[in-house]
C-alpha cells in the first residue's frame, strides 16, 4: 500500500520564499521595463500627465478657485463636447490621416437636430438619429474620396470644412440661431442631470474591480503563452490606487453638483473605443494600418474598409460632441462649431499623446488632452486674461507635444537599429 507524499515543512517554506522572490522581481521588472520603455522613446501617457500637474500647481497658486468643487465640475463638463470630438480625431490619426471639418460637421449636425426638433417639432431622438447618419455618410465620403480618388485627407476635409459651414448658415437661415427648450432632454442631460452620489462611489468601485479583472485576464492568457506579464500584486496595487482616487475625486466632486451624466457618457465612450482599439482585430487592423499600410495590405488586411471607418466614425463623433454642446449652450448658432473648435478637437488628441505620424495613440488620449486644455482655458478666465493668451499657451502646448512626439520616435527608430 503506497502512503501519500507530504511536502517537507522545509520545502513548502522555500517555495514560498521563491514565490515572494518571484513577485519581488516582478515589481523590479515592471519597473525596470517602464524606465527601459521610457529611455526607449516609449514616455505614453507621462508628460501630458505631469503637464496637467503643473497646469493645476500653477492656476492653483494663483487663483485658489481653481481647483474647488465647484470650478472642477464646470471644468470637466465643459470638455466633455470637444473631448467626444477629440475621439473620433484619434482613429483618423491612428491611421495616419486627418479630418479638418469636425468643427463644421459638428456644428451641422447641430443645426440639423435643432431645425428638426424645434422648427419642425420632430421628436428629438429622430432628430439625433438622422444627423448621426448624415455624419456617417459625410464619413464615408472621406473615405471614398481618398480610397478610390487618392484625394488626400487634408484636401478633402478642407473643402468639407469649408462645404459644411456653408450648409448650416443656410440651415439656420436668416435668424442664425435656435435655441433647445430648456426642459428638453438634450439640455437636461448637458446641463442639469448628475448622477446621485451613492452610485457615483458605486461607479468608482466598479471601474477599479474592472481595472483588475482586465489586467487579471491579460497576465493569465500571456503567462499561458509563456509571456512576461504583469505581477498579481502590481495588478493589486494599480486597482486600489484607481479606488482610491477615484472615491476622493467623487468625493469633492459631491460637494458641489457631482458628477454629471454626460461626463460618465464620455467616459465609456472612451472605455468602448479604448477596448475597440486594444482588444478586437478592428482596432488591430487600425493600427497596423497607421504604421505601414501596405504591409497590412500585405498581410491580409482590408486597408480599404479601415479608412472608411476611421473617417466614418470621426465624423459620428463629431455629430455626437457637436449635439452635446448644442445642449450645453442650450442653443444652436452660426457660432456652433466654429472659433476653436477643431483646434481644441485636434490638439486634445496630439497633446494627450496620439502620434501625428500614425499608429500609436489611444482612446485615453483624448481623455487627457482634453482636461489640459479645458484646464487651460479655465484657469486663464479665472485670471481674467484675454482669450488670446488661451490661444497662445495652447498653441505652445501643441508644439511641445508635437516636438515630443517627433523625438520619442526618433528615439524608437535608433534602438530599433540598435
Amino acid at each position: 500500500m503506497t502512503t501519500p507524499t507530504t511536502t517537507p515543512p522545509r520545502t513548502a517554506a522555500l517555495d514560498q520564499s521563491d514565490e515572494r522572490l518571484r513577485q519581488s522581481e516582478g515589481l523590479r521588472g515592471a519597473l525596470k521595463s517602464f524606465l527601459d520603455s521610457v529611455r526607449a522613446g516609449d514616455v505614453g501617457a507621462l508628460p501630458v500627465v505631469v503637464g496637467l500637474l503643473l497646469i493645476g500647481t500653477i492656476f492653483q497658486a494663483l487663483n485658489p478657485v481653481f481647483l474647488s468643487s465647484g470650478n472642477l465640475v464646470n471644468l470637466i463638463l465643459d470638455s466633455c463636447a470637444v473631448g467626444v470630438i477629440s475621439l473620433g480625431i484619434v482613429c483618423v490619426l491612428l491611421v495616419g490621416e486627418i479630418d479638418l471639418s469636425v468643427g463644421s460637421v459638428s456644428g451641422f449636425t447641430a443645426a440639423i437636430v435643432a431645425v428638426l426638433f424645434v422648427r419642425h417639432n420632430v421628436n428629438w431622438v429622430l432628430a439625433v438619429l438622422i444627423a448621426c447618419v448624415v455624419a456617417c455618410v459625410i464619413g464615408l465620403l472621406y473615405g471614398v474620396l481618398l480610397t478610390k480618388f487618392g484625394m488626400p485627407s487634408f484636401v478633402s476635409s478642407l473643402s468639407g470644412l469649408l462645404a459644411f459651414l456653408g450648409l448650416q448658415l443656410a440651415l439656420l437661415g436668416t435668424q442664425g440661431s435656435v435655441n433647445l427648450p430648456f426642459d428638453s432632454k438634450i439640455v437636461g442631460f448637458a446641463q442639469l442631470d448628475f448622477v446621485p452620489p451613492w452610485l457615483s462611489y458605486v461607479l468608482a468601485a466598479l471601474a477599479a474591480v474592472a481595472l483588475f479583472l482586465s489586467g487579471y485576464e491579460t497576465m493569465v492568457r500571456r503567462r499561458r503563452a509563456n509571456l512576461s506579464a504583469r505581477p498579481l500584486n502590481l495588478l493589486v496595487i494599480r486597482s486600489v490606487a484607481l479606488l482610491i482616487a477615484l472615491e476622493l475625486l467623487f468625493w469633492y466632486l459631491n460637494q458641489d453638483r457631482g458628477v454629471g451624466w454626460m461626463v460618465v457618457f464620455f467616459v465609456t465612450l472612451v472605455l468602448a473605443l479604448n477596448y475597440a482599439i486594444t482588444r478586437t482585430r478592428w482596432g488591430r487592423s487600425l493600427l497596423a494600418v497607421g504604421g505601414n499600410a501596405e504591409a497590412a495590405r500585405r498581410s491580409g488586411i482590408n486597408v480599404r474598409n479601415v479608412y472608411w471607418s476611421a473617417f466614418v466614425l470621426c465624423s459620428l463623433l463629431a455629430a455626437v460632441g457637436g449635439i452635446l454642446a448644442a445642449g450645453r449652450l442650450a442653443s444652436a448658432n452660426l457660432s456652433s462649431g466654429t472659433g476653436d473648435v477643431n483646434l481644441n478637437a485636434i490638439a486634445a488628441a496630439v497633446i494627450g499623446g496620439t502620434s501625428l505620424f500614425g499608429g500609436r495613440g489611444s482612446a485615453f488620449s483624448a481623455l487627457l488632452g482634453t482636461l489640459v486644455i479645458a484646464a487651460i482655458a479655465s484657469g486663464l478666465t479665472l485670471l481674467n486674461l484675454d482669450s488670446s493668451y488661451r490661444f497662445v499657451i495652447t498653441g505652445l502646448v501643441l508644439a511641445i507635444a508635437v516636438a515630443i512626439d517627433s523625438l520619442a520616435r526618433k528615439s524608437r527608430v535608433s534602438h530599433g537599429r540598435a
